[in-house]
């Protein structure tokens, strides 16, 4: 093999490698940037329990699970998008974490994840099923969103029927919470 073909092959997997590594650093600065830039959960927490405008914005609608009650007929299951018209809006007082012992039960409401990007709120008493339950995860524009949720106001063995009366019993208190907290 020639001199010159050597070094004219040196050259290319020379030019090669540096462009190999010039994307990759910027891959690997761009898989960092999101962290860095990353809203805080708790500032987020804060602003989303405290205006109704700022929370309708941050909940990925319709959520991933949506309503499921039991028919008429005692058997069959029937689903309905958990929508923003659905949705009851949710203040601090909802979200705070406690223990409280009400005449001799315990409710207790905490997150139970809590993961750099993932967090779970919970909230029900002890030995039975969560009444509310709130998933927000990070996305990829660094923002948090709630992405899942289940209420009280729509469980599994409301009616069908009832559903009208529960989705205007909801956005009767969402007016009142956008009252207080536009």
């Amino acid at each position: 093999m020639s001199t010159k073909r050597v070094v004219s092959i040196a050259l290319v997997a020379l030019l090669l490698s540096g462009i190999s590594l010039q994307v990759c650093g910027h891959r690997a600065e761009k898989r960092e940037e999101p962290s860095q830039t990353a809203e805080d959960f708790r500032a987020f927490l804060k602003k989303f329990t405290a205006s109704a405008a700022f929370q309708y914005t941050r909940v990925k609608f319709p959520l991933r699970t949506p309503i499921s009650l039991l028919a008429d007929d005692g058997e069959t299951e029937k689903q309905f998008p958990f929508t923003r018209e659905k949705w009851p809006l949710l203040d601090e007082e909802t979200l705070k974490e406690e223990r409280l012992v009400e005449e001799g039960m315990v409710y207790v409401s905490r997150f139970t994840v809590d993961e750099p990007k993932r967090k779970v709120f919970e909230g029900g008493y002890e030995e039975s099923e969560p009444d509310l339950r709130v998933e927000f995860e990070l996305l990829s524009d660094g923002k948090w969103y709630v992405v899942d949720a289940y209420s009280n106001w729509y469980p599994y063995d409301l009616p069908i029927g009832e559903l009208p009366a529960a989705i205007r019993s909801v956005q009767d208190e969402n007016e009142a919470f956008t009252e207080l907290h536009p």
